[in-house]
C-alpha cells in the first residue's frame, strides 16, 4: 500500500533569506495528520541564500542528518566541530543531551540547497556527537546507495535508530528496487526529477509512505534522485 504526500500538500514558508517545506509538522507549520511516520519526525527542503543562515540554536534527543544538494553549506557546533559540506555531501548529528550548531550558506554567489531530516533517537539521553560523509555521484548511480544505518555499514553514517536511510540517482529508464523486511515500512521521498513508484508518478517535493509491501521499486522517466527510508 502507498500513501502520497504531493509537494503542494507540505508547509511552506519564504522569509527571503529561506524558502523552506516541511514535509511533517515543524515549528510554526502545524498538521496532526502528518506529525512523522514512524521513527522519522522531519523532512524539511531548504534553500538559503548567499551568506543567510541559522545562527546557533540548540536541539536535544534527535537524530538530524542533513543532505547537500546544491551549493555548499557550513557548520559550527557546541562540540567543536566545524567544516562546510558540499553537494553530495551528509552529516549526523545526535543532539542527545543537548548541543547548540549554526548553518550558514558561506557563499556569495549561489543559494545552497539542503534537506535536513530528524529522526526520533532509540535512546533519550545519548552523548551528543558528529560525523560527515561525502559521497560521489558514482556511489548512488543506478543504486541504492545505504548512507546511514545503526552500524554505519557500508562507510555510511551511524544513526541511533533502527532505520536505513539510501540514496539513488536514475537516469531515463533506469530502475531500482529494495526489498522490505515482514513489518517493516518505508518513506520515499523525491529529491530531483520524476518517478514512478508501484505504479504511481511522483515528482520532486514528492513523498511516499509504503507498508504491507515486500518490495519497493522506482524507475525514473526523466534524470532523477529519491532518497528511501527503511523503517522498523
Amino acid at each position: 500500500m502507498i500513501n502520497i504526500r504531493r509537494a503542494a500538500q507540505r508547509g511552506h514558508f519564504n522569509h527571503g533569506w529561506l524558502d523552506t517545506y516541511h514535509t511533517f509538522s515543524f515549528g510554526e507549520y502545524y498538521d496532526p495528520a502528518h506529525m512523522g511516520f514512524r521513527s522519522l519526525r522531519v523532512i524539511n527542503d531548504d534553500r538559503v541564500q548567499p551568506g543567510q543562515g541559522f545562527g546557533m540554536h540548540s536541539h536535544r534527543d534527535m537524530e538530524i542528518v542533513t543532505y547537500v544538494l546544491d551549493g555548499a553549506l557550513e557548520h559550527k557546533d557546541s562540540m567543536g566541530n566545524g567544516s562546510i559540506l558540499r553537494a553530495g555531501a551528509l552529516q549526523r548529528m545526535t543532539a542527545g543531551t543537548g548541543v547548540r550548531h549554526s548553518e550558514f550558506n558561506p557563499s556569495n554567489q549561489e543559494a545552497v540547497h539542503f534537506c535536513q531530516i530528524w529522526l526520533l533517537p532509540n535512546h533519550k539521553g545519548l552523548k551528543p556527537s558528529y560525523e560527515d560523509i561525502a559521497l560521489g555521484e558514482a556511489e548512488k548511480l543506478g543504486r541504492f546507495c545505504l548512507v546511514a544505518s545503526p552500524t554505519g555499514a557500508e562507510g555510511g553514517l551511524t544513526i541511533h535508530q533502527d532505520a536505513r536511510l539510501y540514496l539513488a540517482a536514475l537516469l531515463p529508464g533506469q530502475a531500482v528496487s529494495h526489498e522490505l523486511e515482514r513489518g517493516r515500512a518505508a518513506w520515499l521521498q523525491v529529491l530531483r526529477g520524476s518517478v514512478n513508484v508501484l505504479g504511481n508518478d511522483l515528482s520532486a517535493g514528492d513523498g511516499a509512505a509504503v507498508t504491507d509491501e515486500t518490495d519497493i521499486a522506482v524507475q525514473a522517466a526523466i534524470p532523477a534522485e529519491v532518497l528511501l527510508f527503511d523503517l522498523a
